[in-house]
Formats: structure tokens, sequence, C-alpha cells
């Protein structure tokens, strides 16, 4: 059998799982390396000569030689390889690629430094984690704006817009930001979270826990 041009380097967070989602919606062949954060292998020689950051995720295509960091750099490499979770239509596909920046750009760094402050930092320090709690705030009314008279972020079918988006509001469920009263938001969440490709993606390498 013939491996899969596809390696992904990853381990079970909010940006990785974005990853593992696509690829599993998809259903493309691809090889798994888990790098353990948590034992220092994002800082190995091996691994920072594929993203000189030392951040996961990292995609490398032995088909065509690319190798890719940052996740919505991913994401859009996977779409335009296979022309799916991303519409075609000029208007519709900048929609989405617009929803997926504003991901990357507020949804994702303001969640990840509220779970810095709130959940790992090693002293509380109380006008930070209420400035990133009133900041999240902020991007879930947005999003909840958003999603009250559409199903997806960028309309009527599940892009990769939605999957940068539910990688961070996966880890704010398991984390306990509670964001219950965004209704329109909670019900988004279900119907991405119900989708087979998004359990699938959300257990790979293994599943996120709490602090």
């Amino acid at each position: 059998m013939t491996a899969p041009d596809l390696h992904l380097y990853t381990d079970s967070s909010p940006n990785g799982f974005k990853i593992t989602i696509a690829l599993e919606e998809l259903a493309l062949p691809y090889t798994l390396h888990h790098v353990r954060i948590e034992q220092g292998e994002h800082r190995r020689a091996e691994f920072l000569a594929l993203n000189p950051h030392g951040r996961i995720p990292v995609l490398h295509d032995a088909g065509t030689g690319i190798t890719l960091f940052e996740s919505a750099a991913i994401l859009l490499y996977l779409a335009d390889k296979t022309g799916r979770l991303l519409p075609a239509a000029p208007a519709a596909r900048w929609e989405a690629i617009t929803w997926l920046i504003f991901h990357s750009a507020s949804v994702g760094p303001l969640l990840g430094q509220r779970v810095h402050a709130e959940c790992f930092a090693a002293e509380r320090h109380e006008p930070a984690i209420q400035r990133f709690r009133r900041l999240s705030e902020d991007t879930f009314a947005v999003l909840d704006a958003r999603l009250a008279e559409r199903e997806w972020l960028a309309g009527d079918d599940f892009s990769i817009a939605d999957i940068a988006t539910f990688g961070w509001m996966h880890i704010a469920r398991i984390v306990e930001f509670d964001f219950s009263r965004h209704g329109h938001l909670s019900a988004w969440h279900r119907r991405a979270s119900q989708r087979p490709a998004v359990q699938r993606g959300v257990a790979l390498p293994q599943p996120a826990t709490g602090p």
C-alpha cells in the first residue's frame, strides 16, 4: 500500500483539531505524527525545521513538496486542493474567507489569552481576566448575530470558517467558558459537534481535557 502524501504534525489543541476535523471531513488519507507539546517535542530541531515558530499544526504534502504551518493557511490549502469546504462562487468564497480570518485574528487569539489568564497563569491578574472575558464575549455576540439567520458561518454549507471557529469553541466548552446565553451560537455548536467527522477530528491524536 502506498503511504499517504499528507503528513500532519499535531497535538490535542484547538488549532490542531481544526486540521484533523478538515482531513476527516474531506476523507483524505494522511499520516498523523503526534507532537507532544508537554514533552517539549515542538522545540526539537526536527520539528523547528518544519515550523521555525515551534507551533502545531504543520502539514507536509509529499506529493507537492509543500509544507505549511498556521491553521488558516492549512485549511485554505486543503480547500484549494480538493475544491471542497470553500464555496466556488466569488462572493460566497470571500465571505467564508472573511469569517476564517475573523476567527484567526480575533476569536482564536482572544480565547487563547483568556484560557491562559483564567486556567494556566501562575498568578491571577483580575484586570486581565476581566478584559479577556469582555473581549471574548464581544466575539461570541458577533458570531451569534451572524448565525441568527443562517445555519453555518458562510451560509448554507459547512466550511473551513466553521471548522476554524469550532476548534476554539470546542475548547471553550471544555474549560467551561459559558456561551449558552448566545442561543444561535450554541445551536451552531451543537450542529457542528454532531457531525461524525468533527467527532473523529476532536479525538485525534487524543481528546483534549481541561486544566
